[in-house]
């Protein structure tokens, strides 16, 4: 019998799924969230439940959308894709070809790809974060332009987690003339029925999920794993520590305030920030990867054909990253293969999928074997272990059955 709290429909053939999606909102471990899988072309599963907030008085709806973070790098890679399968783009040209006033500082030969795949050494801001407005879209991008990277670009790995999306997104309006949010919406969400976006309306905004915050852990202990002499720490954790002393995570993950309030925010919501605050529903999501793991094709509207496919999976980068502790992720065009951040330190999943996570705890991804496309997104942000624990359970799952 299905549980009170969820919605939707199910193939039979997936009913693990349901099952697991259902524990996970009766246990109250999620609050809201939306799973969707599009199976060879087919939407197979989608489902919805819970609460679009922490009082458990507004219940998630269908057409209920939330800010997945960074699943948004996806969608930003999915645009840049597009202008590379037309020969608007160069992955390997010099980013200057296109943005002239980046080429400076150090950054004269950043190249696309260096972009893509978060070797730019562009993780962060030099100094402290700016305070911006986040609508300000050519502020920010002028501070990038200005600045000098962090080490030679090229030379390493650093996870960009704000900063690819002002660095891709300006390339794509250098190229087209249109910023990512519109680019998406013409080329890709229109043609192919997607509710997705970046940077909301008044009307958009009033179907958003809050995102809650479980209390986050004091930074104790890795304070302590910093300061500890190397004969005190086991070989993992003295990795760690070089990592923790390098500093990249702190400014790759820097923010305005420390509080919460921001992603809330109806500034951060009418914001264009293609690397983290991309809204929409799993099925739209689910959706795009499976047209993307099916060919890129449907109903006479084309992505990008099958070989851009081939080049976007192809490793550009396969870590130590500097931001992530030294984890091996393993990028290519703008698509974390394996979804490694999810699993970091964990049982990893197969390399072949494709997407992206966010910080969240939502998660996107194409499987080009079994042509599927999937989905999975909540409004719980959970402390960093728990982060991905539902859509980890969920994956394995559906690669049991498909397999």
């Amino acid at each position: 019998m299905r549980s009170e709290l969820v919605s939707g429909f199910c193939d039979p053939r997936f009913s693990e799924i349901e099952r697991q999606f259902s524990e996970g909102l009766e246990s109250g471990f999620e609050t809201g969230a939306s799973v969707a899988i599009e199976y060879q072309g087919e939407m197979v599963v989608n489902l919805w439940g819970g609460y679009k907030d922490r009082e458990h008085t507004v219940p998630w709806l269908e057409d209920t959308i939330i800010n997945v973070f960074s699943t948004t790098k996806a969608i930003t890679a999915t645009c840049i894709l597009r202008l590379i399968d037309q020969g608007k783009i160069d992955l390997m040209a010099n980013v200057g070809e296109y943005w002239p006033e980046y080429a400076c500082n150090g950054k004269e030969n950043t190249k696309v790809s260096d972009f893509l795949c978060h070797r730019a050494a562009m993780h962060g801001f030099q100094g402290s974060m700016p305070s911006l407005d986040y609508r300000d879209w050519d502020s920010w991008v002028s501070v990038l332009a200005k600045q000098a990277p962090f080490r030679e670009p090229g030379t390493t790995q650093g996870y960009h987690a704000l900063t690819f999306g002002w660095l891709v997104g300006e390339l794509v309006r250098r190229v087209d003339g249109r910023g990512v949010g519109q680019y998406f919406k013409e080329e890709i969400a229109e043609p192919f029925g997607l509710d997705f976006r970046i940077g909301l309306d008044a009307a958009a905004i009033a179907r958003c999920a809050d995102i809650l915050v479980d209390p986050q852990p004091t930074p104790w202990s890795m304070t302590a794993i910093a300061l500890a002499p190397d004969f005190l720490l086991p070989s993992r954790l003295r990795e760690l520590k070089t990592y923790l002393r390098m500093g990249d995570t702190k400014v790759a993950f820097a923010t305005k305030s420390e509080s919460s309030g921001d992603m809330n925010s109806p500034e951060w919501r009418e914001a264009e920030i293609p690397s983290a605050n991309g809204h929409g529903t799993a099925a739209s999501l689910a959706a795009l990867f499976g047209i993307l793991s099916a060919g890129g094709e449907r109903q006479g509207h084309t992505i990008f054909a099958p070989r851009t496919l081939e080049l976007a999976l192809t490793p550009l980068s396969k870590g130590p990253d500097t931001v992530i502790f030294g984890a091996p992720i393993h990028f290519g065009v703008g698509y974390d293969l394996g979804l490694g951040i999810t699993t970091f330190g964990g049982t990893a999943h197969p390399r072949r999928i494709f997407g992206h996570c966010g910080v969240g705890g939502s998660v996107a991804f194409g499987d080009p074997k079994n042509a599927l496309g999937y989905a999975f997104v909540g409004n719980r942000m959970h402390k960093l272990k728990d982060l991905y624990r539902t859509s980890n359970q969920l994956t394995r799952t559906l690669m049991t059955i498909v397999e």
